[in-house]
Order: structure tokens, then C-alpha cells, then sequence
């Protein structure tokens, strides 16, 4: 089966590494333009491209693909069976959709139909899901909206963040994306229709990554900590400075003497030391803070931070 392969991200390469393990005639991988990063603003390619050309696969990076004639064409002549789509980053059109016989192949970060959109791995940790999973389909018009193939559910655990469920989920992909290729050589996939009961997972914003200590809960707040983790961070501001949390945990009444906190503001630091830690007020709790970066410096433990940086009880945070 002659496969054209389409992805970007670290998310997408494991799928790769995955189907050329499994020995696939792969024609060609179709990824984004290369990007320029860090403070020489050095061009680096995609985790995809890079895997690729360490393969000798080739590669294509078209800045678009619709009313994109002449990639169209190359696809045509190529002819695959089947491409696979993971994390590409752009919209295929319908006449790409339509090039291989045996369809478009979509790996998504969710169990479908929840989570159509950008971010399914992120809102679900930010939602504080208890499970999620991968779900493998025949791609479609719609976003999101094809036929479902195979799915696998895993639990998501109560501190994990979404880098942690990200590297989880892309292996898991790969396999199950070579699952499905087999069941599609085979002639034996499933074809399932999703329902119109759906949730959408839209890109993420910075606006949202502020703590708003007054309406959210001590829960809420460690979902937004672990599901902006590594992606930029969950920010709050201590006396005009911008502070971003890692990590966080939720105190238990054991570990804080709660009488008498429900005057305190929320946001309010109720214990500031680098042996006992960082404990702030919130809504409904106390907020742990266990890995913390102060502004222009980066991130560390909190008990590294406290020692060189002043944070005094009763400080507000906002």
C-alpha cells in the first residue's frame, strides 16, 4: 500500500516513525514550511521534516495547499492509496481528499465526537477530564466530522499535564494508525458515523492563561496550570510583576490551618517559605505551588525560587 504521509509537530512524527516502521511504501511527507526560532531567529524544520530526511524520504512543504494547482497536480501523479493526515496545521480541500482510493486517514487527539478542533489533548486537561484517547478516521469536508475507524481510551491522571498526555497520545497514535492501515489493506476497517452530540476544542488564546483568583476554583486553577504546561503557562502578577506557575497542587486541611482564611482575599499568600512552600488563597482552597517562573527568569522549584526571591505572607496575588 503506497501511502503519502502529512503532519508537523512531535505529535505527528511518532505516527510517521510508526508507519515507515512497519514498512510502508511511503511516496512522500507533506509538512509545513520551516519556521524561524530562538533569538537568532535560526530557520528549523518541522519534527516531521526531520525524521523524513533522516530517512531519505521526500518532502514537500507547500506555503499552501488550496488553490494550490500545481501541488494538487504533484499528489495526483504520485498517486497514493492512501495519505495520512496527523497534526498537518492546514485544511485539506476536496480535491486532495478525493486523490487516493482508499481515502484520507486522520490521527486526532481525542475520542471523537468530543473534541473536534485544534486542541483536544489541551482541552481536555484543562476541562479536567478523567479520560480521552485517540481516535482514528476517514477525513471529510467538516472539521473533525468523518467517519470514525478505531479508537483506544486512556485515563488521564490527576497531575498530569498536557505536555505529559501529548507524548502519551502521539505513541499510542502511531500504533493505532498502523492498526488501521492494516484494517483498511485488509478490507476489514470499521466505518462508524459520529453523533451530533460533539464538544469543540478551539486554539488556545494568552488571554486565557491569566488566574482570575475571584472566579475560579482551587481545582480550576490546577487544571489551567497543568493543561497551559509547557505550552506557555498559566501567569499571575505579584506587586506589578508578571509570575507564571508550573505546577501547583491542592492543600488538603492537614497541610494549612484553614481557621479564620475565609476574611483573606483570594490570591492572598498564606505561607511563604522555602522549606514549607508557597500557599495562596483560593476560592474554595489552597493553592500548593511546587515549580514557579518569576518575570524574565526561568522556571524552577519553589523552594530554589523562595530563596532568592522575597514573597511575603499576605501579599496579594492578582
Amino acid at each position: 500500500m503506497k501511502v503519502l504521509f502529512m503532519g508537523t509537530p512531535d505529535f505527528a512524527k511518532e505516527s510517521l516513525e510508526a508507519v515507515y516502521n512497519a514498512n510502508y511504501e511511503i511516496l512522500g511527507v507533506v509538512t509545513n514550511p520551516d519556521k524561524p526560532k530562538g533569538r537568532g531567529m535560526k530557520m528549523i524544520a518541522s519534527p516531521v521534516k526531520q525524521f523524513a530526511e533522516e530517512k531519505g524520504l521526500k518532502v514537500y512543504q507547500p506555503i499552501k495547499v488550496r488553490r494550490n494547482e500545481e501541488f494538487i497536480e504533484e499528489i495526483k501523479s504520485l498517486n497514493p492509496d492512501v495519505i495520512c493526515v496527523v497534526a498537518y496545521g492546514k485544511i485539506l480541500p476536496k480535491e486532495i481528499l478525493d486523490i487516493p482510493r482508499l481515502g484520507c486517514i486522520n490521527v486526532h487527539g481525542s475520542l471523537l465526537p468530543q473534541y473536534r478542533g485544534a486542541a483536544p489533548i489541551q482541552w481536555a486537561v484543562l476541562n479536567g477530564d478523567k479520560k480521552t484517547g485517540i481516535t482514528t478516521m476517514y477525513m471529510d469536508v467538516g472539521m473533525d466530522t468523518g467517519d470514525m475507524i478505531l479508537k483506544e481510551e486512556v485515563e488521564i491522571g490527576d497531575d498530569e499535564t498536557t505536555g505529559e498526555l501529548w507524548d502519551r497520545l502521539s505513541k499510542i497514535g502511531g500504533e493505532l494508525l498502523v492498526k488501521t492501515l492494516e484494517q483498511i489493506e485488509n478490507g476489514t476497517a470499521p466505518r462508524t458515523k459520529q453523533g451530533e452530540d460533539f464538544t469543540v476544542a478551539p486554539m488556545l488564546d494568552k488571554q486565557m492563561a491569566k488566574i482570575d483568583w475571584d472566579e475560579k476554583t482551587a481545582s480550576e486553577i490546577k487544571n489551567l496550570v497543568r493543561g497551559l504546561n509547557p505550552i506557555m503557562g498559566a501567569y499571575t502578577f505579584l506587586n506589578g510583576k508578571k509570575i507564571k506557575f508550573w505546577k501547583v497542587a491542592i492543600a488538603t486541611k492537614r497541610e494549612i490551618i484553614a481557621e479564620g482564611m475565609e476574611i483573606l482575599k483570594n490570591g492572598t499568600v498564606m505561607i511563604s517559605d522555602p522549606r514549607d512552600g508557597l500557599f495562596i488563597k483560593a476560592k474554595d482552597g489552597v493553592i500548593i505551588v511546587l515549580e514557579i517562573q518569576g518575570e524574565n527568569a526561568k522556571r524552577m522549584p519553589i523552594s530554589d525560587f523562595l530563596r532568592g526571591n522575597q514573597i511575603n505572607e499576605f501579599e496579594v496575588f492578582k
